[in-house]
C-alpha cells in the first residue's frame, strides 16, 4: 500500500472540525463527522487527534493566537456559519427564542454565547468579549431574518470598532 505524503491534511481536519461544530453545535462533533467534511479517511482524524478534546483545542487555536487579526478571524468564522445550509444556525436562534418562554431551556441557550465569550477572554477582557458575542448575534439575527447575504468586510469593520487597539 502507497501512503500519500499529505503535510496539509491536519489543518484541513482542523479546518473541517471548525465547519463542522458552526453547522451542528459541539454535539456535531466527531471523528466521523469531521473525517466526512475534511474528506479524509477517519483514521486520519484519530491519528492527529487521539480526543475529540485535542481536536476542539486546535480548532480555537485560531482565535487564541494574538498574532491573528481577532476581527478578520470572527467575521470570518460567522461567514462560515452562515455560509450555505443555515439550518442549524437557525435551529440555535430558535432555540434561544424558546428560552424566553421556557427557563428550562435557558441554560442550554447561554451556553454557546458563555463558550465564545470564555474564549475571547483570552485575547480581550471579559466586557469586550461580552460585547463581540453580543454584536455577532446581532449580526447573524440581521442576515437570517432580512434574507441579506453577508458582509464579511462590514462584519470585520464593526468588530474591530469594539476590539481595542493592543
Amino acid at each position: 500500500m502507497v501512503r500519500r505524503h499529505d503535510p496539509e491534511r491536519r489543518q484541513r481536519i482542523i479546518d473541517a472540525a471548525v465547519r463542522v461544530v458552526g453547522r451542528s453545535g459541539i454535539a456535531g462533533l466527531s471523528h466521523r463527522s469531521v473525517a466526512a467534511e475534511a474528506d479524509v479517511p477517519l483514521g486520519s482524524t484519530t491519528y492527529h487527534f487521539t480526543t475529540l478534546d485535542e481536536l476542539m483545542v486546535a480548532a480555537r487555536g485560531g482565535l487564541d493566537d494574538p498574532r491573528t487579526d481577532l476581527a478578520a478571524g470572527l467575521a470570518a468564522a460567522m461567514g462560515e456559519r452562515l455560509a450555505g445550509d443555515r439550518t442549524g444556525v437557525e435551529l440555535e436562534y430558535e432555540l434561544y427564542l424558546a428560552a424566553l418562554r421556557r427557563s428550562a431551556l435557558r441554560p442550554v441557550a447561554a451556553e454557546w454565547g458563555e463558550g465564545v465569550a470564555e474564549q475571547l477572554s483570552r485575547r480581550t477582557d471579559p466586557v469586550t468579549a461580552r460585547a463581540l458575542v453580543a454584536l455577532m448575534d446581532g449580526i447573524c439575527l440581521q442576515v437570517l431574518l432580512t434574507g441579506r447575504p453577508y458582509d464579511e468586510a462590514g462584519a470585520r469593520e464593526m468588530l474591530g470598532r469594539i476590539i481595542p487597539a493592543p
